[in-house]
């Protein structure tokens, strides 16, 4: 299949250093991203997009490829996820190389599937959208959320203050884990699909507090 997998690493994280290569479970914790690409089968090219001549050399080790660095652009942590895709495709145009399709996993995902990655791809192919990715549901509606200001709290929308909590719209979230596309489409779509996965299967990691919970999120889900 001509898909590739784009898993962008950059070197310059600030809240937990070395975020992209922290020990997870007792391996990198990018190492599970490149695992699951690796056993989906649905990949003719796995790469590292990368500033860090660190976390490429785990990334080699895992089985990744780095077929260049990160430009200087896009390597700072104003350069957003479809800036790096951009770049990826194009340098991979100015080799001569292209694909079908990309997923861009991202490497503080350790709580993927195979299901849920196979899941995104049937979707992108079948549907008609121009990118897939999965959602978690808010535990509770923001409709009913509070601004605060000064330790006072109000309603951001005050005419649901009476509203039953099932007579709200659902509302969702990025998973935060991966986002299937078209290769020559990118990231720069407006027709953009999701599916519904559950908190317990994903975990945001920007603190050390979301690190130990997806540690735990990891266990029970792999304790059989």
């Amino acid at each position: 299949m001509e898909n590739l997998v784009i898993i962008p690493a950059r070197g310059g994280s600030k809240r937990i250093p070395k975020k992209n290569i922290n020990p997870f479970h007792g391996k990198p914790l990018i190492s599970y991203s490149i695992d699951i690409a690796k056993k989906s089968g649905l990949f003719k090219e796995i790469m590292v997009s990368t500033d860090d001549r660190e976390i490429a050399d785990i990334a080699l080790k895992y089985g990744a490829k780095v077929p260049f660095f990160r430009g200087k652009k896009n390597s700072d942590h104003f350069a957003t996820l479809a800036d790096v895709v951009t770049e990826v495709i194009s340098t991979y145009q100015n080799l001569g190389k292209s694909f079908q399709h990309i997923c861009l996993i991202l490497p503080t995902a350790p709580l993927i599937t195979l299901s849920n990655l196979k899941k995104g791809y049937d979707l992108l192919l079948t549907d008609n959208y121009n990118s897939i990715r999965p959602v978690v549901r808010f535990s509770y509606p923001i409709q009913r959320a509070f601004s605060m200001k000064n330790g006072v709290v109000e309603f951001i929308n005050p005419e649901n203050l009476k509203a039953r909590s099932q007579d709200l719209e659902p509302t969702f979230h990025d998973a935060g884990q991966f986002y299937w596309m078209y290769f020559e489409k990118g990231m720069i779509n407006t027709k953009r699909g999701g599916f519904e996965i559950s908190e317990m299967e994903a975990q945001d990691i920007d603190t050390l507090t979301d690190l130990k919970l997806a540690e735990i999120k990891y266990s029970l889900l792999n304790s059989d």
